[in-house]
C-alpha cells in the first residue's frame, strides 16, 4: 500500500502543534501505520515540496512555522513552549492554533533586539495587533527564503527601533531588506499558513503569495522586486 504523504504531513504539524516539538521518525511511523524507510521517504518528499526543512539523518528542522532549534524567539501559551522560527511564524501560532490548541488562542512572544540585546515580550493574540514601537526586519527577500531557509528564518527579526537596525547593519555588514511596524507584521501572520493543519493544505504559489503580501500592506520590494 502506497503511503498517505498528506496524511504524514498533517500528522506532524499537529503533533508539533501539540507538544512543541517534531515528532521522530519511529514515532510518525507509529501514527500512520508505515516503515520508518518509507516514513523517510516521505519526509524527503515534504521537504522537497517546501512543507518541512530537514537536518542530518531526516530530522525535522523546520515545518513552519514550528521550529525544532532556537532562532530568537520563544512562544508560550498556559502549558506549551515553541520555539518561534522567526518574527513572522512566532506571530502566527495564536492564529494557526488557536482552534486546535485552545490554549494557545493568546501566547507570550519574547525575544530580544539583536542590536542592543534588549528583551521583548508582547501578548498576542487573534483580536488586534499588540501594541509596541519596534520594527521587524526580513534581511532575506521572500523570492530567496528557500535558498537557504534556516538562515533565513534567523535572520526575521525584532528590533527596538529603526536606529538599532542600522546598528545592527553597520556592524554585521549586512544590507539593509525589509522592516515594518507591529501591526503589518501581525497582519502578514494573520492568515498566511491558514488551513495548515487540515489534510489537502496546499502551498500558495508565487501569484497568490504576491497577491496576499500585497493585501496587507506589503511593496514589491518584500517580494525582491
Amino acid at each position: 500500500m502506497t503511503m498517505d504523504v498528506e496524511q504524514l504531513r498533517v500528522n506532524v504539524y499537529r503533533l508539533f502543534a501539540r507538544t512543541g516539538r517534531p515528532p521522530a521518525v519511529d514515532e510518525l511511523a507509529g501514527a500512520v501505520g508505515a516503515e520508518t524507510t518509507e516514513v523517510r521517504h516521505a519526509l524527503r518528499q515534504l521537504a522537497q515540496g517546501r512543507h518541512l526543512s530537514l537536518g542530518a539523518d531526516d530530522a525535522i528542522v523546520m515545518a513552519h512555522p514550528f521550529s525544532a532549534v532556537p532562532l530568537g524567539f520563544s512562544v508560550m501559551s498556559t502549558d506549551t513552549l515553541w520555539w518561534g522560527g522567526c518574527a513572522w511564524d512566532s506571530f502566527t501560532l495564536p492564529h494557526l492554533l488557536g482552534d486546535v490548541v485552545p490554549a494557545a488562542a493568546r501566547v507570550l512572544v519574547a525575544t530580544t533586539c539583536p542590536a542592543c540585546n534588549r528583551p521583548h515580550a508582547w501578548n498576542v493574540d487573534r483580536s488586534g495587533p499588540p501594541e509596541g514601537e519596534q520594527v521587524a526586519h526580513f534581511l532575506v527577500p521572500a523570492a530567496r527564503m528557500w535558498d537557504d531557509v534556516v538562515h533565513t528564518c534567523g535572520h526575521q527579526r525584532l528590533f527596538c527601533s529603526t536606529s538599532c537596525v542600522e546598528t545592527w547593519l553597520a556592524r554585521t555588514g549586512n544590507i539593509r531588506g525589509y522592516m515594518m511596524d507591529l501591526p503589518t507584521l501581525w497582519r502578514l501572520a494573520a492568515h498566511w499558513y491558514d488551513g495548515r493543519l487540515e489534510y489537502g493544505y496546499t502551498r500558495r504559489e508565487p501569484a497568490d503569495a504576491a497577491e496576499y503580501l500585497h493585501s496587507v500592506g506589503l511593496s514589491g520590494s518584500f517580494w525582491g522586486h
